[in-house]
C-alpha cells in the first residue's frame, strides 16, 4: 500500500441513476465552490446536534450564504434515533415550507447521518440529503452507500430504507475535535475493511498504529480514502444488500445484540463492533474455516487502536443469540453470519448453530 500523499481525494460510487461522489479532504466545510455544486436551488435544512452545531455550523452556513437555510440543533446521543426523532426532523422541514427541491444536510456522526437520511428519504416520498460526517467512524462507514434507519426498542435500524445521499463531504479537519473514545471507536470499522477485503491494508494499520493514533492528517487521509473506496466498491456492486454487501456486517451482527441487550448506553457502536468482530473471528477458527492466530492478530490490533475486545460477563451467550435473532440481517431460515476464511477474506455463511456461536461467546467472556 503506497505511503499517503497530502492532497483532496474523490471516490465515485457508481450507480444506475443514482451515482454521486464522496469529496474528502481538509477545509472542505468551508469550501464555497464545492457546497455551491452539490446544493439543489429549494430551501435547506441544516440537522446537527448539540455537540457538533457549536463547532461547525456556522463554517458551513457561511459556505452556502445567500440560500435559504434554516437549522435544526438535536439532542446528542443514540436515544436521537428514534419515530419521535424522525418526526422532529419531518416537523420541521413541513414548518419550513422545504418542497420537492429542498436538501437536508446531515452535519454530525451516524446518528445525525442515519436519523436526517431516514426523514429526506420518506419527506414527500424522498428529497435531496447531503452528508457532511464529522465522526471518523461515519467518515469511512455510515454516510456513504445510502443505508438510513432509526431504532426500535426490539432491534438497532429495525426501521429504515436505502435512500442514497446527492453527495457526500467529509471535511478530515474535524477528526481534531473528536473525543479519543470516539476516534477509537470509528477505528473499529476502518479494521473491519482489512479483515473482510484487503490484508495489505489491515498489515499497514498495524505497522502505522501510533502515527494513526496520533492522528497524523496524512495518515489519516489515506486511511479514509482506503476505506471509503472498498464501501464504495462493494455499494457499486450491490447497493440493496442482496449479496456481497452483507460482508460489510462483518462483527455486526454481535455488536448490534451488545448494543440491544445494553440498552444503546453502555456501547458506543464501534466498540460493539469491535468486540463482534473478535467473536466472529473466533467463531471462524473453532468451526476450522481459517487459520490459527487469525482472531488473535484481529484482537491485538482493536487493543491497539483503544477498543474493548471482550464480551460482558452480566450477558449471557443465550440471551445474545435471542437478540440476534431480532437482527435485520437473520433471515427465516436462520442466522446468517459473516465469517472469514483469512484476514482480507470474508464469506456469509448461513445456518451457524446455536451451540457454536453459544461456544465463541463463553471463549471470550471477559471474567476478570
Amino acid at each position: 500500500m503506497p505511503e499517503p500523499q497530502s492532497r483532496i481525494r474523490t471516490v465515485d460510487i457508481d450507480l444506475p441513476g443514482a451515482g454521486y461522489a464522496v469529496h474528502i479532504g481538509p477545509g472542505l466545510l468551508k469550501d464555497k465552490a464545492l457546497w455551491t455544486r452539490c446544493l439543489s436551488p429549494g430551501k435547506l435544512l441544516l440537522v446537527s446536534d448539540e455537540n457538533v452545531a457549536p463547532l461547525y455550523a456556522e463554517s458551513l452556513l457561511n459556505a452556502v450564504q445567500g440560500r435559504h437555510a434554516e437549522t435544526l440543533v438535536l439532542p446528542a446521543g443514540e436515544a436521537q434515533k428514534t419515530f419521535d426523532g424522525w418526526r422532529t426532523v419531518t416537523d420541521r422541514l413541513v414548518e419550513t415550507g422545504a418542497l420537492r427541491d429542498a436538501t437536508v444536510v446531515a452535519l454530525g456522526g451516524g446518528v445525525v447521518g442515519d436519523l436526517a437520511g431516514f426523514a429526506a428519504a420518506t419527506y414527500m416520498r424522498g428529497i435531496r440529503y447531503i452528508q457532511a460526517p464529522t465522526t471518523l467512524l461515519a467518515q469511512v462507514d455510515a454516510s456513504v452507500g445510502g443505508k438510513t434507519a432509526i431504532n426500535h426498542p426490539a432491534g438497532k435500524n429495525l426501521v429504515g430504507t436505502f435512500h442514497q445521499p446527492a453527495a457526500v463531504i467529509i471535511d478530515s479537519d474535524t477528526l481534531a475535535s473528536l473525543p479519543a473514545r470516539e476516534f477509537s471507536a470509528g477505528l473499529a470499522e476502518v479494521v473491519k475493511y482489512g479483515v473482510i477485503r484487503d490484508r495489505t491494508f489491515f498489515s499497514w494499520l498495524r505497522e502505522r498504529t501510533q502515527e494513526i493514533i496520533a492522528r497524523d492528517s496524512e495518515y489519516l487521509l489515506e486511511m479514509i480514502a482506503r476505506s471509503v473506496r472498498h464501501k464504495a466498491e462493494v455499494v457499486s456492486e450491490d447497493e440493496k444488500e442482496r449479496g456481497v454487501r452483507a460482508l460489510l456486517n462483518f462483527g455486526h451482527s454481535f455488536g448490534h445484540a451488545l448494543e440491544t441487550l445494553t440498552a444503546f448506553s453502555k456501547y458506543l457502536h464501534g466498540e460493539a463492533v469491535a468486540i463482534g468482530m473478535v467473536i466472529a473471528a473466533t467463531l471462524s477458527e473453532q468451526r476450522g474455516m481459517c487459520p490459527d492466530g487469525c482472531s488473535e492478530a484481529i484482537e491485538k490490533l482493536l487493543e491497539g487502536f483503544g477498543l474493548p475486545v471482550h464480551w460482558p460477563l452480566a450477558l449471557t451467550a443465550e440471551d445474545t443469540i435471542e437478540a440476534m435473532a431480532m437482527d435485520k440481517k437473520a433471515l427465516a431460515s436462520g442466522l446468517r453470519l459473516i465469517l472469514i476464511e483469512d484476514i482480507g477474506k470474508a464469506v456469509i455463511v448461513p445456518g451457524c448453530s446455536r451451540r457454536d456461536i453459544v461456544r465463541a461467546i463463553e471463549s471470550r467472556i471477559d471474567r476478570r
